[in-house]
């Protein structure tokens, strides 16, 4: 369901260098089983390949906070809507805390909290989760620039409503009435850089609506894995929508801060977005890691992690992309189905028809 991230020139390089490494030598098989009365479920984890793997766990179901880790989907055939954080992970020079090591053969657990990020009432659910995780080999905590894929079994849950509504909220509710783009607070330098992504962003994306509209259809595929008219439709709207809300820093749907508001930044976070309330939040490294806009390939900067954020909310497009697969390994990993509800493809798309990939 939800990981990943963009892989740099550097982890490009550990791909060659990691050459004799067969991509089906990493494998996992997850499995989902339900933990408890208010939709908790355990996740079993089991390395199946050849290789031991490092995995990332920032922003996959790996992850300690609240981000996306479950498709929830009710007894109506609908997604409940996620409430919790979307989160933008760097891609170089991560911290070995955001990592889990499994052997080949070895397996571990995690518990996640359905109800902490969703709103259930008493009643069957399914859940499921799918996506692709990067991964550094053995002990290692420099990207292998591959990604491991997977796809965990459908879990029929039964949720007491009462139980579930005991579960501490990942994120408080609250009424948003303001709704422009930019918000105060921000220093001068932080302005200037957020301003510029912003307007480079609205840049990008028209661009990337175009391409993606009339454009190369084999580039098309390379990123959302189709050349269907109705997905490259889809994916012209999303960016166009994303050039709209980029493009003002005085209206729009979403709320734009420039420092931690809600306390999910930590080491290798560049920013996050909370959809249920349509708000992107830069962190510091935003400012300090990033240039404002690359000229490589699949490198990260300023203006595509706001792009990024911007696909995330549902005010900007709905729905909203999840984080389904993090950089050009994982993003290109997925299905049709989750590349375009993924953020990074749009982001990594963004930069290809940009620089010229």
């Amino acid at each position: 369901m939800r990981f990943n991230l963009s892989i740099t020139a550097a982890s490009v390089l550990a791909v060659a260098n990691a050459g004799v490494i067969q991509r089906d030598a990493a494998a996992l098989k997850v499995t989902l089983s339900a933990a408890d009365a208010s939709g908790a479920v355990v996740a079993t984890v089991t390395n199946t390949g050849a290789v031991d793997m490092n995995l990332l766990t920032l922003g996959t179901f790996l992850d300690s906070a609240p981000v996306e880790k479950l498709d929830v989907i009710n007894e109506s055939n609908e997604a409940v809507a996620f409430k919790g954080v979307l989160r933008r992970v760097q891609s170089g020079e991560i911290a070995a805390q955001h990592f889990k090591s499994l052997a080949a053969g070895a397996s571990l657990t995690t518990t996640i909290n359905t109800a902490a990020v969703h709103d259930l009432t008493t009643g069957t659910y399914t859940v499921m989760t799918e996506g692709a995780i990067p991964y550094a080999l053995g002990q290692s905590t420099e990207l292998s620039g591959s990604a491991v894929s997977f796809k965990s079994n459908s879990l029929p849950i039964l949720v007491d409503g009462a139980a579930a509504a005991i579960v501490a909220k990942a994120i408080p509710e609250m009424t948003i009435t303001e709704r422009t783009v930019l918000q105060s607070g921000c220093s001068t330098a932080q302005k200037t850089a957020t301003t510029n992504a912003l307007s480079r962003c609205a840049t990008l994306a028209r661009a990337a609506a175009s391409a993606a509209s009339s454009g190369s259809a084999s580039k098309f595929s390379e990123y959302f894995k189709t050349t269907a008219a109705a997905t490259r439709s889809t994916v012209a709207a999303r960016l166009t929508a994303v050039a709209t809300q980029c493009g003002s820093l005085t209206s729009g749907k979403t709320k734009y801060y420039c420092t931690d508001v809600y306390g999910y930044c930590e080491s290798n976070v560049l920013a996050y977005t909370i959809p249920s309330t349509n708000e992107i939040v830069n962190c510091p490294i935003y400012y300090s890691a990033l240039t404002s806009l690359t000229t490589k390939c699949h490198a990260q900067d300023q203006t595509t992690t706001t792009l990024h954020e911007m696909t995330h909310a549902p005010g900007t497009y709905s729905p909203g992309t999840q984080d389904n697969g993090y950089g050009y390994a994982a993003a290109t990993a997925l299905t049709s189905a989750r590349a375009v509800l993924n953020a990074d493809s749009y982001a990594l798309y963004a930069n290809a028809i940009y620089v010229g990939c």
